[in-house]
């Protein structure tokens, strides 16, 4: 009697302990960007960086000019006893040349012709110890007209003794006080934001300039 063999099991061709799982997932194929596209978008950037560098060069120099210096910019000083004395012949009368204390200065000094109102005049610009603006204004044609255009329509609110000589005061609010006299044939006016203290200085000191002008004057003939 035969014996009867069992059929050999079939061979496994898997790897022992290896998870299928485990293998490795194939990577996703980068995107191939047409050449024509690449250039599209490298002019696009190469754009926007041209614009940004226009743009900056614009705006640069608006910035440079409005940056605000970290010191006060030098102005020489106005000699206005040297200018008054040139304008003189034109003015037909002694232009007013103040000398002030310390802590004054003065940022013009002109003789300027007749205008459309018909008003040659002789005009200094000050400035205060206070950094306040009184502006002198000398002429030997006033007239009423000119005269209420020049001190702001304000009405007149009184005199103003100061020294031997009584000025009229013309003020009202929101605008620049007024203080004017008649001297030496000639009316004076000075304007500004000053306090009234500091107008009294610099009218003094105007009556000064023309009385000690005046009295050389006589000494010379």
């Amino acid at each position: 009697m035969s014996e009867t063999q069992n059929p050999a099991p079939a061979a496994n061709t898997s790897t022992p302990g290896r998870d299928r799982a485990a293998d490795p997932v194939p990577a996703a194929p980068k995107p191939v960007i047409p050449a024509a596209a690449a250039k599209r978008a490298n002019a696009s950037v190469m754009g926007m960086v041209l614009a940004l560098l226009v743009s900056f060069a614009v705006i640069l120099p608006i910035i440079l000019l409005n940056v605000h210096p970290k010191s006060q910019v030098y102005r020489p000083p106005v000699d206005v006893a040297a200018v008054a004395a040139q304008a003189k012949d034109a003015a037909g009368f002694t232009p007013a040349a103040a000398v002030l204390p310390d802590g004054w200065s003065t940022n013009y000094a002109r003789w300027s012709g007749a205008g459309p109102d018909g008003v040659p005049t002789w005009e200094v610009g000050y400035v205060t110890p206070d950094q306040q603006f009184i502006a002198l204004t000398q002429t030997a044609k006033s007239n009423p007209t000119w005269l209420s255009q020049h001190t702001n329509n304000a009405p007149i609110t009184g005199d103003r003794p100061v020294g031997n000589s009584d000025w009229q005061l013309r003020d009202k609010p929101g605008v620049d006080k007024s203080l004017i006299l008649q001297h030496g044939g000639t009316t004076l006016v000075l304007t500004g934001s000053a306090q009234l203290k500091e107008f009294d200085v610099l009218a003094a000191a105007v009556v000064n300039s023309l009385d000690a002008s005046r009295s050389t004057a006589g000494a010379s003939k």
